[in-house]
């Protein structure tokens, strides 16, 4: 990109880059990512107090703007930018949480040694009837799910992976966990884990 290109996509309004990027200008995105980049980036840090969590949440924000250019619509950019980041956020810290309860959930049944073999049998019959519950749903539900339960991914971050919109994602990971939630009733509160939306 030449000097002069730079300094007039420097001086363009919000607007003027956001209609640029609908047409698919490789040059307004850039001047985008240049003018919010550290904005996105102080923000995401503050909350979070990863760095590298913080940048890959600001980098996968930017990565869907470019992506979903077409299909998105944004009025006024830098709220827009704000907005999504805080429930990109938002979404990450519940991911945490959910997997971080697991874990000690489950780091308990190790403890116990002197309820072992009952433990481990639940947490089998757990996992039977969670595969048992995906089998019966069409092949994208069941990976929603597993992305969702077992990598801990985000809505945003399953969407991207699997070429869905977040509705799409909301849509197959409700129906699976109805499913699945009728067939770990009678399993106590290991199922809890799988089912917190």
């Amino acid at each position: 990109m030449s000097s002069s290109l730079s300094t007039a996509y420097h001086q363009y309004a919000d607007a003027q880059l956001v209609s640029a990027l609908k047409g698919g200008d490789r040059d307004a995105f850039a001047e985008i990512y240049n003018r919010y980049w550290s904005l996105l980036y102080r923000l995401s840090y503050q909350k979070l107090r990863a760095r590298e969590t913080a940048e890959e949440l600001v980098q996968d924000l930017f990565v869907s703007i470019w992506t979903k250019r077409d299909q998105t619509t944004i009025r006024e950019l830098r709220p827009y930018l704000l907005t999504a980041l805080r429930f990109s956020i938002i979404n990450h810290i519940e991911s945490l949480r959910v997997h971080e309860r697991f874990v000690t959930y489950y780091e308990s049944f190790l403890n116990q040694t002197d309820t072992e073999p009952t433990d481990e049998l639940a947490l089998q019959d757990l996992t039977d009837a969670v595969e048992r519950s995906l089998q019966t749903l069409p092949e994208k539900s069941q990976q929603v799910f597993r992305m969702s339960r077992f990598e801990y991914l985000t809505i945003p971050e399953i969407a991207q992976r699997l070429d869905l919109s977040e509705k799409a994602v909301e849509y197959h990971l409700t129906r699976t966990l109805k499913v699945v939630r009728e067939n770990l009733r009678d399993l106590g509160a290991l199922a809890l884990f799988f089912l917190i939306q």
